[in-house]
């Protein structure tokens, strides 16, 4: 809040209906205001909402939602005003085998099947260089979770490149693209033990891990996540405390709409709330929408909602007040502009290159469609590293081939330095 602006003049700003850059007030007479308009009333500027809040606004009414949406946006304002970020990015499935068996995912194989495959080292170094002809600065590896503890072939895989493990191989192909492009790595590996984190934070800037829900009856038979090991909540909530315990620069998330409920939302985002007060590393909380596939077990599963996602997210912003919410926008076309109304600041990665591997069939909007919605929003779109700027100084902590590149990168805000246009 800026000095001088009283909390009355807060509120008033709360009870506004954001749209693009107008600003309409809503008036709502005292004795007709909702439970969840009280609880907008009641909001501290700046202050994160109470679990007892979070749990009335997100199953607001739709009468509810202008006003919800206006304070996520006020929120949003106050953190980061009259900007949008985005990660220029390369995708690189470095492989898709994985031991999961998530009843939502179309990108994991098992050996043999069409489309299977583990990139060589040539097609990593490939995919990167033509990402930094095209001014991308980030390389996003996304991979199966120790696939060679399940398949024999990916072990065979691996003795024949030369590791011991996937993390290995993950290890030495996020060190080939730091040392022979401009390109910053962030792995999405999996778990990963203490040790493993700290040999990755000295070859990427940061990494991710979605925490998806603290719902542990999705694991039940049937569920989402019904023989996926690696989706224990516990398990992921301990990866996430240990890069939070070695300041690692961390991206997490929640996946809205595999059956949790409103209420299971809320608490995944407390979960990280509570790991970021502790160590306060979380760079970025993801809000993604479950979306159908056809070949998937879920592929009759109803898809959550519009007011579903923006619920969400304006929730998630008004939780983590001052934590970079973001939201893929390919998710949610042909809306996702609206985004920006529920308090996103960050669209999350694009590629200019590669397609979304997770989500195939919902391509990344083009660059300059991007930035056109996102000035109608009132805001300016901007490109950054893999890392946020705030985050800037901590992932450049130990001296080295990591620090010089990042040193290279980013300009005087700590975005990107050779920003092209979109």
């Amino acid at each position: 809040m800026r000095p001088g602006l009283h909390a009355t003049a807060y509120i008033t700003t709360l009870r506004r209906c954001i749209i693009g850059s107008a600003v309409t007030p809503i008036a709502t007479p005292p004795e007709l205001r909702s439970a969840c308009g009280t609880e907008l009333a009641q909001a501290r500027p700046g202050a994160p909402i109470s679990r007892e809040a979070a749990l009335e606004l997100i199953r607001c009414p739709d009468d509810d939602l202008p006003k919800l949406l206006a304070a996520a946006r006020a929120a949003k304002e106050r953190f980061k005003p009259g900007v949008i970020t985005y990660s220029r990015k390369v995708f690189i499935p470095l492989t898709n085998l994985c031991r999961d068996y998530c009843g939502y995912c179309t990108f994991r194989r098992d050996p043999g099947d069409a489309g299977a495959q583990t990139m060589t080292p040539d097609e990593v170094l490939a995919v990167a260089r033509a990402g930094e002809k095209v001014g991308c600065t980030e390389a996003l590896f996304s991979l199966g979770d120790k696939p060679e503890l399940l398949f024999p072939e990916m072990r065979e895989t691996l003795r024949h490149l030369g590791y011991k493990s996937t993390l290995h191989y993950l290890e030495a192909m996020c060190e080939l693209v730091l040392r022979q492009t401009s390109l910053l790595p962030h792995p999405n590996p999996g778990l990963l033990s203490p040790e493993w984190i700290a040999r990755l934070s000295r070859v990427s800037p940061s990494m991710g891990l979605m925490l998806e829900t603290t719902n542990t009856s999705l694991l039940a038979p049937g569920a989402a996540h019904d023989n996926a090991p690696d989706k224990v909540p516990a398990k992921r909530l301990r990866t996430i405390e240990d890069a939070g315990k070695q300041k690692v620069p961390f991206t997490t998330g929640l996946l809205i709409g595999i059956g949790e409920s409103p209420e299971d939302r809320v608490d995944t985002l407390l979960a990280i709330r509570d790991l970021h007060e502790r160590y306060g590393h979380i760079q970025e909380v993801i809000v993604q929408n479950f979306r159908v596939k056809p070949a998937i077990p879920m592929a009759h599963w109803p898809e959550p909602s519009r007011g579903d996602m923006l619920r969400a997210v304006a929730v998630a912003r008004l939780l983590l007040p001052n934590v970079n919410i973001q939201a893929p926008p390919n998710l949610s076309a042909p809306y996702y502009e609206e985004l920006v109304d529920a308090g996103i600041n960050d669209w999350g990665g694009i590629s200019p290159v590669t397609p979304d591997y997770i989500n195939p069939e919902k391509p990344w909007p083009h660059l300059e469609q991007l930035r056109l919605r996102t000035e109608a929003k009132g805001c300016e779109l901007r490109q950054r590293l893999p890392v946020y700027p705030e985050f800037l100084s901590a992932a450049a902590a130990q001296p080295g081939l990591l620090s010089e590149k990042l040193g290279a990168a980013a300009n005087d805000q700590g975005l990107a330095r050779m920003e092209k246009a979109a």
